[in-house]
């Protein structure tokens, strides 16, 4: 048994909330930006004073609706303004936020709505509208269905018009850090979404910690983020949280495929993303530059990236090296970066663990990725790793006042105001999650002397061949995964004689793949193409190189379609469905080892 803990620096008040910063930005900086709001092909600033007045307004909309305090509301919509306010709003009424992915099936949504008990739901679409309704029969606690693009919002704000400041105010100032702020349900990689009850001291001691070790990112005067993560995960929403408590601008864009240009016009300081999005901007960049018969020079400027990042961890880069890295930031380095709108400083990752030679690549080109650890559970992160203060490899050490034990097992452990109280209406497992306080992550890591951790893999992913070999799947997957031809990876090997991969390929890569390969579309869309399954194998030695013979991927088989969120495959947030993709690829799983 091991322990890390990182003295605290900051303390909950007795009381008070998240919605408290919202109303002293809007008495003590009202004329200062805080968000900015995409009106067409415009950004569009709104002050600290008109956010809390759109906020005011539908806050009085809801309690005209008859939400009472401690009520549950869900919230179904992609990343926009009006999910800021709304989530605000919400808060001031008094009531409990429930983010829904808007992705979310009917049945997915018809789960989470009786489950959490939802008295009144705020939607995006008719789409969205049509997808609760499916099972409002069975949803008795339910009464109203608000839709935003239907214009129902402004009909709920006209409604609380009569409303006075005065009721307003003493439903918001009654809510105390003890009071449930959101029930978040996980993404359901395994078994239906439970959900994870955070209250407001969840939030303000996670916020009150971030915002103060992470001061370069919230504290420069012109900070901004764009935010294009779901904002139903809590990594997405803490971030936002956060940018209100410290006045830095935000902006949202759900349109993922025009990111670039976003990015571009509105030129964000810092950005986050889970570790695929800054896998395929770089295989992006890479196939891009392969087409245009720039191919090798992309290669060998990824080199001198990786070894420059390398060579700062050890006695620094030596001359040539700094000579190559200079050159290679004029010709290439500075594309890139320009590419998310020239700003950028920082960029911060979570959600899975991103691979090492990535968080070098990224580094190396003058933008370092600062990985964290955490889950839904604890309120986004227990762990991170600072600017200034960065491992690679690792996902930073705890955040002050959260401690780290690792058992005998391996297994992660965490205390911390952070953590959550426990599972909603699920006390069975609130207690095989939580034991005399620590949180019992599921994750398999190890700590450094200096309290720095790692993460090895998920203890229920441990993979333990015939011959008794313990296997981490993720280091391989991230390595595989890290192609420009790969899309997904899933390693298998439990009780089998030896470690396999299932693999898809990414078909925008794949394309431009042919066309500088001189094969046609047709050709090079068949997964059985010999080239193509060469490069495929390039990349599993590649990952082989990181293990031993044992842990070694033997055998691959290149699937003929790729996972998605749609077909059930990967969560919203991008992770794989293990036990789905198991199922649906038993034969393909039994053929390996034939």
């Amino acid at each position: 048994m091991r322990e890390f803990a990182n003295p605290a620096v900051y303390a909950v008040p007795a009381s008070g909330n998240l919605t408290d910063d919202v109303v002293v930005n809007a008495r003590e900086h009202g004329a200062e930006i805080v968000f900015s709001r995409r009106v067409g092909a415009d950004w569009i600033d709104v002050s600290a004073t008109a956010f809390h007045s759109h906020v005011v307004g539908a806050a009085k909309g809801l309690l005209a609706a008859g939400v009472a305090p401690g009520d549950r509301v869900a919230l179904i919509s992609a990343t926009r303004y009006e999910w800021a306010v709304l989530d605000y709003a919400i808060w001031f009424a008094g009531a409990v936020t429930v983010p829904v992915y808007e992705t979310s099936s009917p049945d997915q949504i018809g789960w989470i709505l009786s489950d959490a008990g939802v008295v009144l739901a705020l939607v995006e679409t008719e789409d969205h509208l049509a997808r609760v309704t499916k099972h409002q029969a069975e949803l008795p606690e339910l009464r109203r269905v608000v839709c935003i693009d239907g214009g129902d919002l402004a009909d709920l704000v006209a409604e609380g018009a009569a409303m006075t400041d005065g009721e307003l105010e003493s439903r918001r100032r009654s809510v105390t850090p003890g009071d449930l702020a959101t029930l978040v349900y996980t993404s359901g990689t395994t078994g239906r979404p439970k959900g994870c009850a955070l209250t407001h001291a969840n939030f303000m001691f996670e916020l009150g910690v971030a915002v103060t070790v992470l001061d370069r990112l919230f504290d420069d005067v012109g900070s901004s983020t764009l935010l294009f993560l779901p904002l139903a995960h809590v990594f997405a929403r803490i971030i936002q949280v956060g940018c209100v408590k410290r006045r830095v601008r935000v902006g949202h864009t759900a349109d993922v495929k025009n990111l670039v240009d976003d990015l571009g016009a509105f030129r964000p300081t810092f950005v986050l993303a889970v570790p695929r999005v800054f896998e395929k901007v770089f295989n992006t960049a890479s196939r891009r530059a392969a087409a245009s018969g720039r191919g090798k020079i992309f290669d060998t400027a990824t080199e001198v990236a990786v070894s420059y990042s390398r060579a700062l961890d050890g006695s620094g880069p030596g001359p040539l090296l700094r000579l190559r890295h200079a050159a290679f930031k004029r010709l290439v380095y500075a594309r890139l970066l320009a590419a998310l709108g020239g700003l950028t400083e920082y960029a911060v990752s979570g959600g899975a663990p991103l691979g090492e030679r990535l968080a070098h690549f990224y580094r190396g080109i003058g933008l370092p990725v600062l990985e964290g650890y955490g889950l839904t559970e604890t309120t986004a992160a227990l762990t991170i790793n600072l600017p200034g203060q960065q491992r690679i490899g690792t996902v930073g050490q705890p955040i002050p006042g959260t401690v780290v034990r690792v058992a005998d097992d391996g297994e992660l452990s965490f205390k911390g105001a952070q953590v959550f109280a426990g599972y909603w209406k699920n006390p069975l497992a609130t207690a095989a999650a939580i034991t005399d306080g620590w949180f019992h992550t599921g994750d398999v890591g190890e700590v450094d002397d200096d309290g720095f951790v790692r993460i090895t893999g998920r203890k229920k992913e441990i993979l333990v061949t015939a011959g008794g070999k313990n296997v981490a799947p993720a280091v391989l997957e991230d390595r595989i995964r890290a192609h420009a031809l790969v899309s997904q990876c899933l390693v298998v090997g439990d009780r089998r004689p030896f470690v396999a991969a299932l693999v898809t390929l990414d078909q925008d890569a794949l394309e431009l793949w042919a066309a500088a390969n001189g094969k046609t579309r047709r050709t090079a869309s068949r997964y059985t193409d010999a080239d193509v399954r060469a490069e495929v194998q390039a990349a599993v030695d590649d990952a082989n190189a990181a293990v031993s013979k044992a842990e070694s991927v033997r055998r691959f088989v290149i699937l003929p379609r790729d996972w998605s969120e749609q077909t059930g495959e990967l969560t919203a947030t991008l992770k794989v469905k293990r036990d789905i993709i198991m199922q649906r690829h038993h034969a393909d799983i039994e053929a390996l080892y034939l």
